[in-house]
């Protein structure tokens, strides 16, 4: 497992996608995952350290496992099978190993509540994930020739990313 750190939540202002970008942490791979509005925003909430006089639904999860004695020991994004990513929610319970199932989304909105490491399986970040290609900064060359193939796959991407606009997530959603 690799353990990755939240890069950017955004969305689309084309259409009401949202997604999650995680970086390894001391790396630079990255992966995007696409998300739910109000999982994104709930993420988003959370890193921009807004409050709400009542717990939100993630707060509420993570109030249940603390009050039933039991930690968030991290989240495991752990599988991807036609296009949908698969999660693991791992808590101590007086020592007691158990793993919940979850969608990545709810778990992420759970991780940043709790603190708790976000980790990754080497088999997905094989599957999914990307390196953007550096730059010489001497001459703005690059050091090294893509792969057509990969830059042809990942042009919608990089225009998805490049379209988001995380600006709109520093405003709680109305709904």
């Amino acid at each position: 497992m690799v353990e990755m750190v939240i890069e950017k939540v955004g969305r689309n202002p084309a259409n009401p996608t949202r997604i999650v970008v995680l970086r390894e942490k001391d790396q630079e791979r990255y992966l995007a995952i696409v998300i739910g509005i109000a999982e994104a925003d709930s993420i988003a909430i959370k890193l921009h350290k807004h409050t709400f006089s009542r717990p939100l639904t993630h707060d509420l999860l993570s109030n249940v496992i603390e009050s039933l004695g039991a930690r968030v020991v991290s989240i495991l994004i752990n599988d991807l099978s036609d296009r949908t990513y698969y999660a693991r929610i791992v808590l101590d319970h007086d020592g007691r190993h158990v793993e919940m199932d979850a969608r990545p989304s709810d778990a992420i909105a759970l991780a940043v509540r709790v603190d708790a490491p976000i980790l990754v399986a080497e088999s997905v970040l094989d599957a999914a994930s990307f390196t953007p290609v550096k730059q010489d900064e001497s001459d703005g060359e690059e050091k090294s020739e893509p792969d057509p193939e990969l830059e042809e796959k990942l042009g919608v991407f990089r225009e998805f990313i490049n379209s988001l606009d995380v600006d709109d997530l520093d405003k709680p959603s109305k709904d």
